[in-house]
């Protein structure tokens, strides 16, 4: 026999369910209900805060009951920022309270990875975000970038910092800036500025920047830490229990080329060692510290140290690759520990390579700090020195090249009456030697000019011991007479001859291919996949920082041939860097001219001929492959007796007056003839 349930009951339970106040926001409790990672994670199975002690706090001044309005998180690259702070924090404010979000990434195809393989897989896992936004999957599929919660209550707007269109309409209470650092001004506005404005009309509004550092003095993630309290995580000395942060400096002075595996902190005050089998158990106990308490918002900084993914080891090993050690670690056999990281073991290995990195990636993604880049070049006439009073034997005379393994290329910049040519050789260690300065007499468009720069692709230079090398690869200017460059490089191969252009960006790659207009049928333009913009802001800083390092056989440094000649030099070290506010006052950087009449064209083709190089894999080249172009390019010929000539095209020396660029169409043929015979004989 059935008994009907009390009808007073079900409308008393129903009137006190919809009365009842709802749980307070806690980010943390959120992440622990709703995250799990999966196979794919170094770190598998539910979350666990006790992993991530360090972020209880930052949880916290997120949560939407606290005070502060901005709160600002710098930090290196893959630690979790993503997982475990901006996709929880968006989850809890929307399961808390109805309201309309920002997130904004700097580039429209960063917000589409976010959203596709970041947002989406967590949206349809967490139970939290498919009880508020639904599966995103059948009658649930929305706009991946303007996304709707399921009782139309709320809203997450995607938006890119490149697009000041999307930054407009909607107030929004909690607005997020992902990659902060990356974010470029635009003629519209800035989109910092504008994403704040989204939030002006809430008293209890949320701006949150989250980001790795990028370049000192222009960086926004660290002008906004700057002005918080700036927080660091302390954490116990196992020795004597004194507390304090793990940083660089302290880290840096234990490295040892031979014992990378041994890297350690070093405890301020008792001096023992802090290892990393202690970093588990001190992170559990650790505390944020404020540096600034005259801070104006919470500031957090968290580098790699702290996250439990990696060793301490690993961060040893990048710092050796970094700097070009020779004995370095970065073989050694690892297996994980019961943190989920990585632990070497083992000894000293030369085994297979880590992809070798440069300064600032390491200074941007594994310290998560700002990259300090070279504001002025070394003073030209001890650059020149430096080749011309050299001891003899220890500098290349002009043509020569070295004899150990190395990329040959080219950098072409086209002038109204001249094209100018530097030949670069780069090897290991991002060491590189100029062999030779030219100046074409002629216009790009001229045939006599384009006849001097397939001779040069077909001229043979020698090494040290003799053996003939050609030009692996040229990078020609296509900024100015595009359409003539384009017309003489299309004969030649891709992987050979490639087109740069140089790029006002202050940040991103250093080399990028270029996106092409479509056609008046709607087609893409075939770019060839040899068109690219370069970022020459942060190649011009890290040329200059390698021009002053003065041992040979030190990372980065630089050998000039004898007889470049004055102005070579004065060319190369033309410009300085200024930082600047612009109008929106973003602090800016540019490079001008140290003097008006200095001319430039020595560094632009420096850049190009490193471009070029880039392109062939020099700065991503394994150990295993140079030790390939050593024994190829650092052996004798099997003929060692010399041709009793050599020709080459008889071009002009650097800073040679040029003549004009326009000539009588007789004389310019009679020119392309000479050179064309020229080429006859000195090919047989």
């Amino acid at each position: 026999m059935g008994f009907l349930t009390s009808a007073e009951r079900v409308i008393c339970e129903a009137m006190a369910g919809a009365m009842a106040p709802p749980l307070p926001p806690d980010i943390t409790r959120w992440c622990v209900e709703n995250i799990e990672f999966d196979a794919r994670s170094p770190i598998k199975g539910p979350f666990d805060i006790s992993r991530f002690a360090f972020l209880r706090e930052i949880h916290e001044v997120l949560s939407p009951e606290h005070p502060s309005r901005e709160v600002t998180i710098r930090g290196s690259a893959q630690w979790g920022k993503t997982v475990s702070i901006i996709q929880p924090t968006i989850g809890a404010w929307h399961e808390y309270t109805p309201l309309d979000s920002l997130i904004v990434h700097p580039t429209g195809s960063a917000a589409s990875e976010w959203v596709n393989n970041k947002w989406m897989p967590m949206r349809r896992q967490a139970p939290g975000l498919l009880k508020v936004f639904g599966s995103g999957r059948g009658e649930n599929r929305d706009n991946i970038f303007n996304q709707e919660t399921l009782d139309r209550n709320g809203s997450l707007k995607v938006a890119s910092s490149g697009s000041p269109a999307d930054l407009t309409g909607t107030s929004r209470r909690l607005v997020i800036m992902d990659d902060l650092s990356k974010f470029e001004t635009s003629d519209k506005g800035d989109p910092e500025k504008l994403a704040e404005s989204r939030a002006s009309g809430f008293d209890d509004a949320k701006i949150v920047r989250v980001s790795t550092a990028m370049i000192k003095g222009t960086c926004r993630i660290t002008e906004a830490y700057d002005r918080s309290d700036k927080q660091l995580f302390n954490v116990p000395c196992p020795s004597c229990g004194f507390e304090q942060p793990l940083t660089w400096e302290n880290f840096r002075a234990s490295i040892q080329p031979e014992r990378l595996h041994a890297a350690h902190f070093t405890c301020e005050r008792c001096r023992e060692p802090i290892r990393h089998a202690d970093k588990e158990r001190i992170v559990r106990v650790g505390q944020w510290v404020k540096t600034n308490p005259n801070g104006d918002h919470p500031g957090f900084h968290l580098w790699r140290a702290y996250a439990p993914q990696r060793d301490w080891a690993s961060i040893a090993v990048e710092f050796a690759q970094m700097m070009g050690w020779t004995r370095i670690e970065h073989g050694v056999e690892t297996k994980t520990d019961g943190a989920g990281g990585e632990k070497a073991r083992g000894k000293t290995a030369t085994a297979k390579p880590i992809k070798a990195q440069v300064e600032q990636v390491f200074w941007n993604d594994v310290l998560g700090l700002p990259y300090e880049q070279a504001t002025d070049a070394p003073d030209w006439e001890k650059l020149r020195d430096r080749a011309e009073l050299a001891e003899p034997g220890t500098v290349f005379d002009l043509g020569v090249l070295p004899a150990t393994g190395f990329i040959f290329a080219a950098g072409v910049d086209c002038q109204d009456d001249r094209i100018e040519v530097q030949l670069v050789a780069f090897g290991r260690n991002r060491r590189r030697w100029v062999i030779d300065y030219r100046v074409i007499p002629y216009h790009i468009s001229d045939e006599a000019g384009r006849l001097a720069l397939n001779a040069l692709l077909k001229q043979e230079w020698r090494t040290q011991l003799g053996l003939k090398v050609a030009i692996d690869v040229l990078a020609i200017d296509g900024g100015a007479y595009t359409d003539d460059v384009w017309s003489w490089v299309r004969p030649h191969p891709w992987a050979r001859v490639i087109i740069v252009k140089g790029g006002s960006q202050e940040n991103g790659p250093l080399m990028a291919l270029q996106k092409f207009d479509r056609r008046k049928d709607g087609k893409v333009k075939k770019a060839q996949k040899r068109a690219f913009n370069l970022n020459v802001s942060s190649m011009k800083a890290g040329l200059y920082a390698h021009l002053g390092k003065e041992d040979p056989e030190e990372r980065g440094f630089t050998q000039f041939a004898r007889g470049l000649g004055d102005e070579y030099y004065r060319m190369l070290t033309a410009e300085h860097r200024v930082l600047s506010r612009n109008k929106h006052g973003v602090m800016t950087s540019r490079w001008v001219l140290v003097e008006p009449t200095r001319r430039n064209e020595a560094l632009d083709t420096m850049n190009y001929a490193e471009a070029g190089a880039m392109r062939k894999g020099w700065s991503s080249m394994t150990d295993d492959q140079w030790d390939v172009l050593d024994a190829e390019r650092g052996a004798p010929p099997p003929d060692v007796q010399p041709d009793l000539f050599d020709a080459s095209v008889p071009l002009m020396a650097a800073g040679q007056a040029a003549p004009t660029k326009h000539r009588p169409k007789a004389e310019a043929a009679s020119k392309a003839e000479q050179l064309a015979e020229l080429l006859r004989k000195q090919n047989g």
